[in-house]
Formats: structure tokens, C-alpha cells, sequence
């Protein structure tokens, strides 16, 4: 008896084994994106969507309340742009609390208060009760610097579910290329609900939309049970030091991002402006959600890229494609053929979005990955507010072309920062084979 039950507990754990080997071996013959729902639950992925659409209707969303209730388009410009720049500082500074004690703990009061901080800004920067100027400018700090970055912790969550997996790598850059296309969709969809709601009920609405949404789903995915998966370094991450290598990836990575956001800025402007010039200035953001299409696709595309293709050498073959396509920009004299070249110039934005997101991930060390996706989602914040100014400045000036000679601009500094990356990447890999 002792001989038969060691026999059929070998057998049962032999059978246990191979049912596990089998699970972790089937997402590697299929789509890597079948193995992304076991991992998180359905619920994650419409949580994670609509609650950093928020994010996205805040900058636009302050711009129309106050041009709406001053009548100055500097004003709401100087308030989108603040929006932007608190963004910057806080989206990093949210990263660094969430490194330090977790995403839950910080979600829910930053939730809470940049809610309180939206609500502020509509009744004083609104019509009824406009307030001081500085009063206003402070109230659109504030509301960037709280926002909750969905995006960035979700990444660090995805990176945290899929390390220790035999099938890791594939499921983290399907993981990876979803996320992409969610934000291209958020950039997208979140300036044009915002549109949609002042202009059919009311400037204030869009900011009072995002104030609830903010208020509920933001805790409810602090809460999610995939936030379990990343764990707080309280006590260490403070000793963390960076190393050389470290700290210039992630500068050309930040870099990279900024490049991305300036382009994103000059030709959302540069659309418009040629929406205008055509004569239909309303249709101008409809044309440039055909970047947004191609740019989504292309992105849920990089889960079954090679996997050998270093992520370097892809954000480097990317941006040389990239330019040329932004400098055919310039040519289009009637919708059909900008839509067309819209279109061929979101090819490489999705893949090089993916890349430096996924090339963030492995230079930042464990302890700093919220921080560093933070820092490269406030990459394009920054970049994007820069974009916005410059590309308005010049469209005035010289026109939808001038608008569209900033995305060129832009794409040439994804294409230098993409080469510096190769570069440095390169390097370090001989040293190590050196070594």
C-alpha cells in the first residue's frame, strides 16, 4: 500500500506538471494577446480605458471654459498649458509615491483631490464666478499635478504579471501594445467628447464629466486586484542609485517622448489649421484621428514582431520611416490626399510609443518603474504643450505649413534620440561581452 500510494502521488504530480507546462506553453502558439485576459480579469480592461480618459479631456476641457468665459484664447491657451506643465510635475512625483507605498494608497486621495481641484477650476475659471487670474492659473497647476496616471501604473502592473512567465516577453509586448493603443484612443476620443459636450450643452460640462469619472473609476482601479501584483519597496527604494547607463537611457527615453508629444501637438494644430484653410475648421480633429487609426493598428501589431529585433534598432527603423512620411505633410492640397498621408505618417508613431515604454521598463530598476513610466507619460505632456505653442505660433504666421514643419521637427528628434538610444544600447551590450 505505502509503494502504490507513492506511485499514485508521482503519477498525479506528474500529471499537475504537465498541465502546468501546457498552460504556460499555450499563449506561445497562439495570439499572445488570448493570454492577456486570464491574467487580469475582462473588468481591467475597460477600467483602465475610461478611467484615464480624464486625463485626456482636462487639458482641452480647461482650454474651452476659459475662452469660453473670457473670450480670449490666450487665456485658455495659458490654462492648458499650465495644466500641462502640473502634469509634468506631478506625474512623476505620483510614480515615485506609488514606488515608495503602493498605487492604492496614493490613487484614492489623489482621486479624491484632483476631483475637489476640477470642480474648483469650473466654478472659478467658469463665467458665473470668474476668479483672479492667478487664482485661475494656480487651479490648473494643481488639477494637472493630481492626475491620477492610469496609464503609466497600469504598464507597471502588466510588467509585474508577466516577469516571472515562460511566456513572458510575448505577453508583456502584447501587454505593452494594447496600452499604446488605448492611449492613442484616449487622445482621440477625450478631446472629442470634450468638443462634442460644450458645444451641444455646455463649456463646463466636459470638466464636471471628468470630475465624476475621476471620483469613481480612478479608486475602483487602485483597487483592482491586479494592483496586488505590485509591491511597494518601502524600505529601499530610497537607497536606489541609478547608474550611468541608467540615467542617460532614461534621459533619451524622456527625450524620445517629448519628441512624440511635440509631434503629437504640431499636427493636431496643423490638421486644424488646414481644416480652416480648406474652409471647414470643425472637421480638423476628425482628420486627425486618422493618425490615430493607423497609429492604434500598428501598435497592437508589435506583439508579433520578432523577438529578437532589439527594441533599439525598432525606435530607430520607426523614425527613419517617420520623417519623410511627416515631411510629405506639406504636400496635400485637399482632404482625400492628407487623409491619405495622415494616415502613412501614424504608421510608426504606435511602434515607437510601444518601444520606448517597453525599453523604459528594462533599464528602470524594480524599484523605480513607476517612476519611470510616470516620467516618460509626462515626456509626452510636455512635448505635446510645446507642440500646441509652437505649431499655433507659426500656423498664424506661415499657415498650416508652418504647423507641419514643428512635426517634422518632431520626427527628426525621435530620429536623433532613436539613434542615440541604438547607439548607447549597443555599447553597453559589447562591454558586457567584452567583460
Amino acid at each position: 500500500m505505502p509503494g502504490g500510494g507513492t506511485a499514485h502521488a508521482r503519477e498525479r504530480s506528474t500529471l499537475i506538471l504537465k498541465s502546468k507546462t501546457s498552460q504556460n506553453a499555450a499563449p506561445a502558439k497562439g495570439s499572445p494577446y488570448a493570454a492577456l485576459p486570464p491574467l487580469v480579469g475582462w473588468a481591467f480592461f475597460p477600467l483602465g480605458f475610461f478611467a484615464r480618459l480624464p486625463l485626456a479631456m482636462l487639458t482641452i476641457g480647461s482650454m474651452t471654459l476659459l475662452v469660453d468665459s473670457t473670450g480670449s484664447y490666450a487665456m485658455g491657451g495659458l490654462s492648458a498649458a499650465m495644466v500641462g506643465l502640473g502634469s509634468a510635475v506631478g506625474g512623476p512625483t505620483v510614480g515615485y509615491l506609488s514606488d515608495r507605498i503602493g498605487q492604492r494608497r496614493v490613487l484614492i486621495p489623489v482621486a479624491v483631490l484632483q476631483a475637489v481641484l476640477i470642480a474648483a477650476l469650473m466654478w472659478f475659471g467658469g463665467s458665473a464666478a470668474l476668479g483672479p487670474i492667478w487664482l485661475v492659473i494656480l487651479l490648473s497647476v494643481l488639477a494637472g499635478a493630481t492626475g491620477p496616471q492610469i496609464g503609466p501604473l497600469a504598464r507597471v502592473r502588466w510588467m509585474a504579471l508577466t516577469r516571472k512567465r515562460e511566456t513572458g516577453g510575448r505577453e508583456l509586448s502584447a501587454a505593452l501594445s494594447y496600452e499604446s493603443m488605448v492611449d492613442e484612443l484616449g487622445f482621440v476620443l477625450g478631446p472629442a467628447a470634450v468638443g462634442l459636450f460644450a458645444a451641444l450643452i455646455a463649456p463646463w460640462l466636459p470638466l464636471a464629466i471628468a470630475a465624476v469619472m475621476t471620483l469613481v473609476l480612478v479608486p475602483l482601479f487602485a483597487m483592482h486586484h491586479t494592483e496586488k501584483a505590485v509591491l511597494p519597496q518601502v524600505k529601499n527604494v530610497s537607497k536606489i542609485k541609478l547608474t550611468r547607463n541608467q540615467v542617460s537611457g532614461i534621459a533619451i527615453a524622456v527625450v524620445g517622448m517629448i519628441g512624440m508629444g511635440t509631434f503629437f501637438g504640431s499636427s493636431a494644430a496643423g490638421t486644424m489649421a488646414f481644416a480652416g484653410a480648406q474652409g471647414n475648421a470643425n472637421i480638423g480633429g476628425l482628420l486627425y484621428a486618422a493618425v490615430g487609426t493607423t497609429s492604434s493598428l500598428m501598435a497592437l501589431s508589435v506583439a508579433f514582431w520578432p523577438q529578437g529585433w532589439p527594441q533599439a534598432s525598432r525606435w530607430l527603423a520607426c523614425a527613419i520611416f517617420m520623417v519623410p512620411a511627416a515631411l510629405l505633410l506639406q504636400l496635400p492640397s485637399g482632404f482625400g490626399s492628407m487623409i491619405a498621408v495622415l494616415l502613412l505618417v501614424g504608421l510608426p508613431v504606435g511602434p515607437i510609443l510601444v518601444t520606448i515604454f517597453t525599453l523604459g521598463g528594462e533599464i528602470a530598476p524594480p524599484q523605480r518603474l513607476s517612476t519611470v513610466m510616470t516620467l516618460l507619460s509626462s515626456g509626452i505632456v510636455v512635448g505635446t504643450s510645446i507642440g500646441n505653442g509652437l505649431a499655433g505660433l507659426l500656423a498664424d504666421s506661415h499657415g498650416y505649413a508652418g504647423a507641419f514643419g514643428v512635426a517634422a521637427a518632431a520626427a527628426m528628434l525621435l530620429l536623433l534620440s532613436g539613434a542615440a538610444m541604438a547607439w548607447t544600447r549597443t555599447r553597453i551590450q559589447r562591454r558586457k561581452l567584452a567583460a
